[in-house]
């Protein structure tokens, strides 16, 4: 142990809402209980105002590393989930929570709220947990039209043909926010380079949203991630035309608390997704129509 990282209201993220914390704390308790998974930040304490993590050195990316990751992230994927959009045990444990049945997704200081249940399958808790939510919530804000409302319904009310083959998938345990800032590369009991866990959004969904996540701001030694994802659990077929559709809720929750290039990007997404043909028996198009806009993405604000 190298010391103390505290995470905490006072002083540092004084808009953090209540319950951030507990949820947090349950969110990495639930990850790093998956046999196999990958390191996971440890939880020293928490309340009502902090969270104390273990201090974690950070070290140069290697993809020995990355290979070992990715067949570490499948094993934890594999761990489970009650259901579709079930929350992590232990979310509201410090009783500050006035949301018990929400989660949290994005930065400290305003996170969206991140509805949590039971949905008995991926397109209606994608659908309506995640899409239809955000859709509402930047409309609230002023940021989405009644257009992209309109939009947002008509994507969701296309998930189960969108889905492809994934459509059959179980819940898997999510880390639910893993973007290359929240994966950490540190030095392990064996003095080799692990990647370890940080900042979850813990809740049961579908693998190739984190996969999807990955790919977003650019992980390092992402082929070797992939290649060791694949090497315990082989993706359905299409998937990489699925890529872009798992990062809408991010994007659009990106647009919603920080304007910018995010709206647009979410509107083409949007059209794109509303107003593809696939035609019966094939899957998704492979998503080369977004390769340049991929490439270009910035890491969040």
């Amino acid at each position: 142990m190298h010391g103390v990282y505290q995470k905490s209201r006072e002083g540092f993220h004084p808009a953090t809402p209540p319950g951030f914390f507990a949820c947090e704390a349950a969110g990495l308790h639930w990850l790093d209980a998956a046999v196999g998974g990958p390191r996971v930040a440890q939880v020293l304490d928490f309340g009502p105002d902090h969270l104390d993590l273990e201090f974690i050195p950070s070290v140069h990316s290697i993809g020995d590393a990355a290979f070992s990751f990715g067949a570490k992230l499948a094993n934890m994927h594999n761990a489970g989930a009650p259901a579709w959009g079930s929350l992590p045990p232990g979310l509201n444990a410090d009783g500050g929570n006035p949301l018990s049945d929400h989660g949290f997704f994005g930065p400290l200081d305003s996170p969206i709220p991140m509805e949590g249940g039971h949905w008995h399958d991926w397109p209606s808790f994608y659908g309506d947990a995640r899409l239809k939510v955000i859709a509402q919530q930047g409309h609230d804000r002023g940021v989405f039209t009644n257009d992209d409302v309109a939009l947002f319904d008509k994507v969701a009310a296309r998930l189960p043909e969108l889905a492809g083959a994934s459509l059959d998938d179980v819940p898997s345990r999510l880390h639910g926010d893993l973007w290359n800032g929240n994966i950490m590369w540190s030095f392990g009991k064996d003095h080799l380079c692990e990647v370890v866990l940080i900042d979850p959004a813990a809740h049961g969904g579908h693998r190739e949203t984190d996969l999807a996540m990955l790919r977003l701001f650019g992980a390092p030694h992402l082929a070797e991630i992939m290649a060791g994802y694949e090497s315990v659990n082989p993706l359905a077929d299409g998937w990489e035309g699925r890529i872009k559709l798992h990062q809408l809720y991010p994007i659009a929750v990106h647009a919603v608390l920080f304007g910018g290039h995010y709206l647009p990007e979410t509107r083409e997404i949007l059209n794109y997704y509303a107003n593809l043909e696939i035609p019966q028996g094939t899957e998704p198009a492979d998503g080369e129509d977004f390769a340049a806009a991929a490439a270009a993405d910035e890491e969040p604000n």
